[in-house]
């Protein structure tokens, strides 16, 4: 029997991609994407906050070009990909790390350009185009629409 790594996230971008470039020219970039579950109030009337877990996402090559130039703090991605953990040494301890190999993203929301509602600017045509690897952009004026007539009822905010 196989087994399966597959990681499904959405989330919000943390920080700006950090992309480095490998001796070979190899581009990677990382950054980390809070995903929260929201809090409630129990039958009791304990309130139960909201509980927000960081995840570290790494992508290579065109991937990672491509989220230099489109990827942004605040936005609002889905994420898919598998998970890896690296282990290391440093001052004599061993270092563990788990990570988001994404294969594919997609912007979902971006702050800037949904302002009140509205669709406020149109992406670049740098934007517009991924690469083989990773997905395409939603349409963003089609998006706006259903924001405007309530059918994700605030999902992606």
């Amino acid at each position: 029997m196989s087994s399966v790594n597959k990681v499904i996230l959405i989330g919000n971008v943390g920080a700006d991609p950090e992309v480095r470039y490998l001796d070979r020219g190899v581009a990677i970039a990382t950054f980390n994407l809070a995903t929260t579950e929201r809090g409630y109030v129990m039958q009791n009337g304990t309130q139960v906050p909201d509980v927000t877990e960081w995840h570290s996402i790494v992508l290579w090559r065109n991937l990672a070009e491509w989220a230099q130039q489109n990827l942004r703090k605040s936005m609002k991605v889905y994420v898919e990909g598998k998970l890896k953990t690296r282990t290391w040494e440093k001052d004599g301890q061993i270092r563990r790390k788990t990570e988001v190999i994404a294969e594919n993203i997609q912007i979902l929301y971006r702050p800037e350009i949904y302002k009140n509602g509205v669709n406020a600017a149109k992406p670049t045509s740098d934007e517009a185009e991924l690469p083989n690897d990773a997905g395409e952009l939603p349409n963003d004026t089609a998006q706006a629409a259903e924001n405007e007539n309530g059918f994700f009822n605030g999902l992606f905010r």
